[in-house]
């Protein structure tokens, strides 16, 4: 990556991928991936605060996704407790990125897998430098098989630690990702 300047406050900025040390190796981006993210102040003040942060997300495929503040950061009715956050989004991109890697690797191994469901949760906290981040990701999913080839719980964790290693969100955040498989009955 090319060397960063300081920003000055107000600054405009802007960044692209790949860098120029990339561009000069030949190397090309691996992909890109679009979002638009709206939002309307709906007649609402805007400057004394009271404005809703309801928004929406947009993707590539036409899907629209009702987006907010959390409700832990900004009180509802000016957060949509019914829509995602921010916050919630990581999680789930965290989750679903090392779901589809674990199945990957599971049909690659002869095991069939039924379900998989993981109850995943963000915990806030401060990094080193005081700033409020999501500092972990737990994972906990429980994952159901049929057929000759059921996983050991080893192999369950060996599956599970190359879906990690695998996952591109885990590969490119800072957060602590853990994963704490949980067994079904008849996995041994």
């Amino acid at each position: 990556m090319g060397s960063a300047r300081p920003l000055r406050r107000g600054a405009p900025f802007s960044f692209s991928l790949p860098s120029a040390a990339a561009k000069a190796r030949g190397e090309r981006p691996l992909g890109d991936y679009t979002a638009t993210i709206a939002w309307d102040r709906q007649g609402a003040v805007f400057t004394d605060n009271r404005y809703s942060r309801g928004h929406r997300w947009v993707f590539d495929g036409g899907i629209e996704v009702p987006a907010s503040s959390s409700p832990h950061s900004v009180p509802v009715p000016l957060s949509v407790a019914e829509a995602v956050d921010p916050e919630e989004a990581f999680v789930a991109a965290v989750s679903s990125c090392h779901m589809l890697w674990f199945l990957s690797f599971a049909a690659k191994r002869g095991h069939v897998v039924d379900s998989y469901r993981d109850d995943a949760i963000g915990i806030m906290g401060r990094n080193p430098k005081g700033k409020t981040v999501v500092a972990t990701v737990r994972l906990r999913p429980l994952v159901s098989f049929s057929g000759a080839r059921t996983p050991t719980n080893g192999e369950l964790d060996a599956l599970h630690h190359e879906a990690h290693e695998a996952c591109y969100i885990a590969n490119s955040i800072t957060t602590e990702v853990t994963c704490e498989p949980v067994y079904a009955e008849s996995t041994v």
